[in-house]
């Protein structure tokens, strides 16, 4: 108990400061700086960096102990290994360090701080249209062995292999989707991005699975599949061009030969799980995207 008593009175000594009169700066302060938390958070969820900060915590955790038991030993190599930690973290997270900086420069700070309208509030991932698109440039693919692989974007970003296709920002029907993976045309080769109603990039480059359990009869496009699927919650249609076989990779897991049913069934399941957001609106007036009411 002594060696806990004198880690909190080393380390925490200034929780017995006296009391502060706080003023109107201090409070700008307090709230510049939560937003800037805030940002900062929101940007390690949307990225590979939110593994990092679970591993940081766990490791803040472990010291804590050391520290109150007195392990000597281990805060000794603690303290020598913290700096060369740091280095290698920038220089393992330096694309999306730069990402970020590079979204802090594009984004209208004052906009984002007040809205003066209120966000749509959406009810569903993407609309039954974009259901039956899917379903149907799927079938017809399949259909004449057209290989295909489509990505479909739920809660976490796929920003970091959007960027490595090229943009596109389209709404997504049955017909381009035919169009995009036809052989030999420009944009074939590689995965397609779904975010709500809209093709985002094609030819994105995806992560290779190393699930040894996949059949070896697979290829890089099934492997593709199941790799983006192990590292994000996307779900990922797969058409093979060998069978026409049509696959679905979900959470690391590969299902094959689906049938247009099942598909449909999978992509209403996703299109449900959705949450409502509101923001606050100053201005009491009809939106520009409101429908007059009769």
């Amino acid at each position: 108990m002594e060696s806990i008593k004198a880690f909190f009175d080393t380390y925490f000594s200034w929780l017995s400061m006296p009391a502060l009169t706080i003023t109107i700066t201090d409070i700008v302060e307090i709230l510049i700086l939560a937003y800037l938390v805030y940002r900062l958070l929101v940007w390690i969820r949307n990225t590979r960096a939110w593994s990092l900060l679970k591993g940081i915590v766990f490791i803040c955790f472990f010291v804590f102990l050391a520290a109150v038991f007195e392990m000597n030993t281990i805060m000794f190599i603690i303290s020598k290994g913290i700096d060369v930690a740091i280095m290698a973290a920038i220089v393992i997270f330096q694309p999306e360090l730069r990402r970020a900086l590079e979204q802090i420069g594009e984004k209208k700070i004052f906009s984002s701080l007040i809205p003066f309208e209120s966000a749509k509030e959406v009810k569903e991932r993407f609309s039954d249209k974009t259901v039956n698109e899917l379903v149907k440039g799927t079938v017809e693919m399949a259909k004449v062995k057209t290989g295909a692989l489509i990505v479909i974007e739920q809660n976490t970003t796929l920003a970091e292999y959007e960027r490595t296709g090229i943009a596109l920002d389209s709404i997504i029907t049955s017909q381009l989707l035919i169009n995009i993976f036809e052989h030999n045309t420009p944009l074939h080769d590689g995965a397609v991005i779904v975010r709500g109603d809209r093709i985002v990039s094609a030819t994105c480059y995806l992560p290779l699975s190393d699930n040894m359990e996949l059949s070896k009869e697979l290829g890089t496009r099934h492997r593709a599949g199941v790799g983006i699927s192990e590292v994000t919650d996307s779900l990922t249609i797969i058409v093979s061009e060998e069978t026409g076989g049509v696959s679905l990779a979900y959470k690391g897991k590969l299902t094959r030969d689906v049938d247009a049913q099942t598909l449909r069934k999978q992509l209403v399941i996703l299109q449900d799980k959705t949450v409502d957001t509101k923001k606050f609106r100053l201005w009491k007036g009809r939106g520009k995207n409101e429908e007059k009411q009769g």
